[in-house]
């Protein structure tokens, strides 16, 4: 029970930062987090900043069905029951609606390496294609994609990220639009320049970005 408890408040704390940071407008986006086999997801129709603890529906991990709460989850939550099964290492779940990466890569510019945060906490993100919210069409889009990368632009809707923790899937979801946000400056003022192979091979091998990593996750204190 104290795991679930401190699941819930962070997905309350969480919630709260993905709004205040600009991710999401009104009632859009989710986020969901796993304990054992019931993953708590944010309800429909309600914006992250205004739920509580015992606004979070808790949903058997492998049927789909509600075993807490009582409200009615996400309409996307399936999609996020797909990610927590096709890799047993997430344990959080974001989907927000950033509105500068979802504009860049709508527009078919693809976010690449410029700076070393988004090498070392997040690595290449998969561009997909639009297909309608809800359902199984893009539960099957997303986990193709975050069965081997830690988030995913989806054209014309959104971005989802996943982690070890909310902390993680937060912060990468922070670096997507922080990465939008450096394209479309360096867009304006000139011509972009990425990081080559080489240049992000030397990130991935710092000892200073795998400490950091370890403390995202929770690992170190």
């Amino acid at each position: 029970m104290e795991d679930v408890r401190r699941i819930k408040q962070e997905l309350v704390r969480y919630g709260k930062k993905i709004v205040e940071k600009g991710l999401v407008v009104g009632p859009g986006g989710n986020i969901s987090a796993r304990s054992g086999e019931v993953v708590y997801v944010s309800p429909t129709g309600y914006s992250l900043e205004e739920l509580s603890e015992e606004d979070y529906v808790g949903v058997n991990l492998k049927t789909g069905e509600i075993v807490e709460g009582h409200l009615r989850p996400t309409c996307e939550v399936s999609m996020h029951l797909g990610c927590y099964l096709i890799r047993e290492d997430i344990r959080a779940v974001v989907h927000i609606h950033p509105p500068l990466a979802t504009g860049v890569v709508s527009a078919g510019v693809k976010l690449k390496p410029m700076f070393p945060d988004f090498v070392a906490f997040i690595g290449e993100v998969p561009v997909v294609d639009y297909v309608i919210p809800a359902g199984q069409e893009i539960r099957k889009a997303v986990t193709a994609v975050i069965k081997e990368h830690n988030a995913a632009l989806l054209v014309n809707h959104g971005a989802v990220t996943v982690g070890a923790n909310l902390k993680e899937a937060f912060y990468r979801a922070l670096i997507i639009e922080d990465a939008a946000r450096i394209l479309l400056a360096s867009l304006t003022a000139g011509k972009p320049r990425f990081l080559t192979d080489e240049e992000i091979e030397g990130i991935k091998n710092l000892e200073a970005e795998d400490y950091r990593k370890a403390l995202l996750r929770g690992e170190m204190l």
